[in-house]
C-alpha cells in the first residue's frame, strides 16, 4: 500500500492525515492532532516554530509506530506569514503571527508608494492589513536591521518544508497571498518589490504545487526513523481545500469554512477591475494555474473567541443547538475590522449592537445566534456580489472544511440563500494536500480524475432550502 502524509496546520490546531487509494476509493486516517496557537513574546504575537516543528516530527514518527510509512509528505498552512533567514539558513528574529498589531498603519505607507488600485491591478489581491506586503513594511519600519541582514524569505509552509529537506523554494498558491506576485506572470513582481524598498535578492524562487523538493535531511531521517520524498502540495490551505471540492469548482460556489470563511468560485481568468476591488474580492492562485476568486470573511473566528471567553463551557455543537432555540434579530457586520483581534469578542459584539440600536445579546445562546446569523447574512450578500461580477448564477454552495460539521449553520445558509448546501468533505485541506502528492506520484492523471475520486470516497450531506 502506498501512503501519502498530509500535515495540515491551521491557526488553532494541526493534524497529520495519511491517505491511500484502493479500488478507486480514497481512504484517509488521522494519526495525530495537536494545538497550534500564537504566543506573545517581547510584546509581539508570534508562532512558536520550535514547538511546531516538534509536533510535525512527532506525528511523522507515528507513521513508523503504526508501520505505515508514507512515500511522500507535504505541509499546508494559512497564508501570508513568512520567515526571514540569514546567509547560513538560520531564522532571523521570529515568525510573526498575522494578527499581530504591528501592521497597523502600514497600508498608508504602501499607498504612499503605489496607489491602491494600481496595486490591485498588478497583483489581483484584496487588501488585508496582514498581507505579506504590509508585514514587510512593518519589519522595514520597526526592525530594519533584520531585513538588511536577510538573505532569504520563505513563506511559512515553505520554511517548514525547508526544515525537513533543506531546499528553499516558495510555492505558487501561497506566494500569491503575499500581494507581491504579479497577476500576469505568476512570479514575484520585482518592480513592486523595488518600489517598496524591499531587498530583491531575498525572494526565493516560486514553483508550482506538486513540485518534488527532494528527500528528508539526514538529521530528520535519523530522528523519525525513515526517509520519504518531500512534495509541495498547494501549500495555502484554502487552495488545497478547493482542490477537494468534488465537482468542477467553477460550476459551484464554495465556502472553505474554518477560522476564516473563504467564499468564492474557481476561475480560469482573474478579475482585477475597479468594481472587483471595491468589493474586496481577491484572485488567489489555485492548483494548475487556476484562480480562486473569493472573499475572506471573518468566519468561525468569532464563535471560537466567544467559546474561549465562556471558558469552553459549551462545545461548538452545543452552541449551535442553543443558537437554534433563540430568535434575537440583531445582526453585526462580521467583516468589520473591530472583530479581527478584539480584547473581548463578546464585549465588541455588544458594543456594536448598542451603537446600531439593536437588542444586546444576553447569554451564550443569544450571542451564538447573533454570530451565526451575521455570518449567514454576509454570505448571502457576497453571493449577490459574486453572481454580478462573474455573470453567472450558482444553484449550489459547497461547504468544505470544519464548518461542514456545523449543521445548524448549514441549514441557515440554505434557508437564507435559497440554495442547496452540499457539506463536505470535512478534512478538505488535508485531502487536497494528499491529492497533489498523489497526482505527482501518478496515482491520478490530473485534478479532474482526483476530484471524481473524492466525490465517490466521502459522504456529502445535502441541506435543501
Amino acid at each position: 500500500m502506498r501512503y501519502y502524509l498530509a500535515i495540515d496546520i491551521g491557526a488553532s490546531n494541526g493534524r497529520h492525515i495519511l491517505g491511500h487509494v484502493r479500488d478507486g476509493v480514497m481512504y484517509i486516517e488521522e494519526i495525530n492532532r495537536f494545538d497550534n496557537s500564537p504566543v506573545v513574546r517581547d510584546g509581539q504575537l508570534r508562532w512558536d516554530i520550535d514547538a511546531l516543528l516538534g509536533e510535525i516530527l512527532r506525528g511523522m514518527k507515528k507513521c513508523k509506530e503504526i508501520d505505515k510509512l508514507p512515500v511522500s509528505v507535504g505541509i499546508d498552512t494559512w497564508g501570508v506569514d513568512f520567515a526571514l533567514l540569514g546567509s547560513d539558513g538560520r531564522l532571523l528574529g521570529s515568525v510573526a503571527a498575522y494578527r499581530d498589531k504591528r501592521t497597523n498603519g502600514m497600508d498608508d505607507k504602501i499607498y504612499g508608494i503605489i496607489p491602491e488600485y494600481e496595486l490591485y491591478q498588478r497583483t489581483g489581491i484584496q487588501k488585508l492589513i496582514f498581507n505579506t506586503i504590509y508585514q514587510l513594511m512593518a519589519v522595514k519600519t520597526y526592525t530594519p536591521g533584520v531585513l538588511n541582514e536577510a538573505e532569504h524569505l520563505l513563506l511559512l509552509p515553505c520554511y517548514l518544508h525547508y526544515l525537513l529537506c533543506g531546499v528553499m523554494k516558495n510555492e505558487y498558491t501561497h506566494a500569491t497571498t503575499s500581494q507581491l506576485v504579479n497577476i500576469d506572470t505568476g512570479d514575484w513582481d520585482h518592480e513592486l518589490i523595488s518600489r517598496c524598498g524591499y531587498p530583491a535578492g531575498i525572494f526565493d524562487p516560486i514553483v508550482p504545487p506538486g513540485t518534488k523538493l527532494g528527500i528528508l535531511t539526514d538529521r530528520i531521517k535519523a530522528e523519525i526513523g525513515y526517509d520519504c520524498a518531500v512534495v509541495l502540495p498547494a501549500t495555502h490551505d484554502t487552495a488545497s481545500a478547493v482542490m477537494a471540492v468534488p465537482v468542477t469548482a467553477g460550476d459551484a460556489l464554495y465556502i472553505s469554512s474554518g477560522t476564516w470563511s473563504l467564499m468564492g468560485v474557481e476561475c480560469e481568468w482573474p478579475d482585477c477591475s475597479a468594481e472587483s476591488m471595491r468589493g474586496n474580492f481577491t484572485n488567489e492562485g489555485g492548483y494548475g494555474g487556476r484562480y480562486r476568486y473569493l472573499k475572506n470573511i471573518m468566519g468561525l473566528w468569532m464563535i471560537q473567541c466567544v467559546s474561549r471567553e465562556l471558558g469552553g463551557a459549551h462545545t461548538y455543537a452545543e452552541l449551535c443547538d442553543m443558537a437554534a432555540r433563540e430568535s434575537i434579530p440583531s445582526i453585526v457586520d462580521c467583516n468589520d475590522q473591530r472583530f479581527f483581534a478584539p480584547d473581548s469578542m463578546i464585549d465588541e459584539i455588544k458594543k456594536t449592537c448598542a451603537e446600531t440600536e439593536q437588542r444586546l445579546p444576553q447569554g451564550a445562546g443569544e450571542m451564538a445566534a447573533v454570530v451565526y446569523n451575521s455570518l449567514v447574512d454576509y454570505y448571502h450578500a457576497t453571493i449577490g456580489d459574486l453572481e454580478r461580477l462573474t455573470g453567472k448564477t450558482y444553484e449550489q454552495i459547497h461547504i468544505i472544511g470544519g464548518g461542514a460539521k456545523a449543521e445548524y449553520l448549514n441549514r441557515l445558509i440554505a434557508a437564507r440563500t435559497g440554495r442547496a448546501v452540499h457539506a463536505g468533505p470535512v478534512e478538505a485541506a488535508a485531502i487536497g494536500n494528499i491529492m497533489a502528492q498523489m497526482i505527482t506520484a501518478g496515482e491520478f492523471s490530473g485534478l479532474a480524475e482526483a476530484r471524481e475520486c473524492v466525490g465517490r470516497s466521502f459522504d456529502i450531506k445535502i441541506f435543501n432550502p
